[in-house]
């Protein structure tokens, strides 16, 4: 999931983007649904959402509780960025490669299904999951990072600019620091993953993909498509959020607890916003895996910045060329934010909820 600036935002019933309208695929019932802006406020004994729902009574499916310790969001964070980039590693395997400027002729796929196959016949079962250790490894603390801050800075930012209510600035500030702990954790974890996807790639372990890099090209190698990562997450998250309003507007115009509309908006929002992004993400993979091709018709020897990355994919392929791996991209996407959130969502529920129970009990 690519996760960046106001990232994890719904709506309240004032139009703007709210932390967290995300459905709980894995929850079960109406109570376990969403958080978000429409949270209880706190009673003459204690938050509505501590108490529970009142016999008889549909519980507010945003009224999660409040107060969760930091620790509670970072491991929430951490489960579900490991889940997220684990069960969807091998079609962003083919994502890579689909990337490709100009890829072997037996590297040529027509579509994700094909690509799979193709790879685990002809380079072996496992092939697709090369350098999956590295990415579980990097997701963890990186998704940690930045469900801690963003939830952190979001309740803190809101109460200065607006005392006992949800501020939208707050939460896109919130969203845009947290968005540069987590890519600044992941870049590094990015270059090796894709060089390790790349066909014929050359690295059988992650350790020797990290020394041929330092040796060769430096640590700034590691950091090369930063600011390309950045870049290309802000319109983003702009994209999916707006896209995921106005199918609300129109499958679930009340705002009330809707599972399948939900699941729908998001998964459309989340197309948009991939296939609209696939040219930075294909200028982002270019300056990662410093393709030989493209090297070659690069003078300098390699190729940093993004505007020398869209000059060169333009160079290489063409305007299609920047729309390269887009059905991958989508097919990616579209599982891997449901997955983070609700996974996110239902450890963050089941942590805080032994919390409330152990304050409970004393």
């Amino acid at each position: 999931m690519e996760l960046g600036a106001g990232a994890g935002a719904g709506t309240g019933p004032g139009g703007g983007p709210q932390p967290g309208r995300i459905l709980l695929l894995l929850g079960g019932g109406p109570g376990w649904a969403r958080r978000g802006g429409a949270e209880a406020g706190p009673g003459p004994a204690g938050s509505e959402a501590a108490r529970g729902p009142e016999p008889g009574s549909d519980p507010d499916y945003e009224a999660l509780p409040q107060g969760a310790a930091v620790s509670t969001h970072m491991l929430a964070g951490a489960v579900a960025g490991v889940l997220e980039h684990c069960v969807m590693y091998p079609i962003d395997c083919v994502k890579t490669r689909m990337q490709s400027l100009q890829p072997e002729p037996a590297a040529r796929y027509r579509n994700v299904l094909e690509a799979l196959w193709r790879i685990v016949q002809t380079e072996g079962f496992w092939r697709p999951m090369r350098g999956m250790n590295i990415t579980a490894t990097g997701a963890g603390p990186a998704h940690a990072l930045y469900f801690a801050c963003y939830e952190k800075l979001k309740k803190t930012l809101s109460d200065v600019i607006h005392a006992g209510g949800n501020s939208h600035v707050a939460n896109g500030a919130a969203g845009c620091v947290a968005t540069l702990l987590h890519d600044a954790a992941m870049n590094p974890v990015e270059v090796v993953k894709q060089r390790m996807q790349m066909y014929n790639s050359p690295y059988q372990r992650v350790t020797d993909c990290v020394r041929a890099v330092w040796r060769n090209e430096g640590a700034g190698a590691f950091y090369r498509s930063y600011t390309t990562q950045l870049t290309m997450n802000i319109p983003f998250q702009a994209i999916h959020f707006m896209t995921y309003e106005f199918l609300q507007e129109q499958l679930n115009p009340q705002r009330q607890y809707n599972p399948g509309s939900h699941v729908v908006s998001g998964a459309c929002a989340g197309a948009v916003a991939a296939a609209a992004t696939t040219p930075l993400d294909v200028c982002k993979t270019l300056l990662n895996t410093q393709e030989s091709l493209a090297l070659n018709s690069n003078i300098s020897g390699h190729i940093t910045g993004m505007a020398n990355a869209f000059r060169t994919v333009y160079r290489v392929g063409g305007v299609t060329a920047y729309f390269r791996g887009v059905q991958a991209r989508v097919i990616y996407q579209m599982p891997s934010t449901a997955i983070a959130w609700s996974v996110y969502e239902f450890f963050k529920y089941i942590l805080t909820k032994r919390q409330e129970e152990r304050r409970a009990g004393k």
